[in-house]
């Protein structure tokens, strides 16, 4: 363990001594108007339609969410690292081992990521305590009874967004070829929320652009020690390594 934090220390001295930090204010002013336009425009009809119309896209919606559950991502990410540390106490060729390694940084990534954002949307909810539009007709969209500690009153942000948007702006700073598709898929993850009636939409554009946040802060965290990214001030995040959906057979990688 020793050794490893020494690694680390040396890799920051080597990769973040000029480091810039990055402006976030135009994210912060493009993410918070987005927030209020979602929350006194679109959040009033949507609890009127929630609360007076059959959702007959519920049973869609409650299966899409599903995918959006911090649990089985967090477990999948922890099992991956943790595999792929112990292997590497095997012997192997050099670069079966960087890969590896490369492994254990894209498990812890997308561990941290998820991880951080989920556990601070859960704190503000508790804390905010926003009204589900569920209580609609009894507290309307200002409907706020901090740390209440109730379901019905942990709408803002949405959790669910905030994991879908971890997740999805992670693989898109990862595989940037894909971006598009992944970009896409977080707003469908998150607007499922939306569907299903327990969120308005104010709540899911606030959990994505958090989640999204929490995964360019990682990615800038890793690239000042060298790890899987590179940072150029005024850009996004680029992988160090390309990163590919689809790899090739194992006789070739040898």
């Amino acid at each position: 363990m020793t050794s490893t934090f020494s690694k680390l220390r040396q890799r920051r001295q080597r990769h973040g001594k000029d480091h810039i930090s990055p402006r976030w204010w135009p994210y912060a002013l493009v993410a918070i108007n987005l927030i209020l336009i979602a929350f006194f425009i679109l959040d009033a009809p949507m609890g009127a339609y929630a609360t007076h119309t059959p959702n007959l896209l519920y049973p869609i919606g409650e299966k899409v969410t599903d995918f959006a559950r911090s649990g089985w991502i967090l477990v999948v990410a922890g099992l991956l690292f943790l595999g792929a540390f112990a292997y590497l106490r095997r012997p192997m060729p050099h670069r079966r081992r960087f890969q590896v390694i490369y492994t254990t940084h894209l498990a812890a990534y997308v561990f941290i990521a998820v991880a951080v954002s989920s556990l601070i949307t859960n704190i503000l909810k508790v804390v905010l305590g926003r009204a589900r539009p569920t209580q609609y007709e009894e507290w309307g969209t200002l409907g706020f009874s901090p740390f209440r500690g109730d379901f019905h009153f942990e709408s803002f942000p949405s959790g669910h967004s905030t994991v879908a948007g971890a997740l999805m702006a992670a693989l898109a700073l990862l595989a940037p070829r894909y971006r598009v598709f992944f970009l896409i898929a977080g707003l469908w993850l998150g607007m499922a929320r939306v569907i299903i009636g327990v969120h308005y939409p104010s709540d899911v554009v606030a959990g994505l652009a958090f989640g999204a946040w929490a995964a360019f802060v990682t990615a800038i965290a890793f690239s000042r020690y060298g790890l899987l990214f590179r940072f150029t001030p005024g850009r996004l995040p680029r992988p160090r390594r390309p990163f590919r959906l689809r790899t090739r057979p194992l006789s070739e990688t040898v």
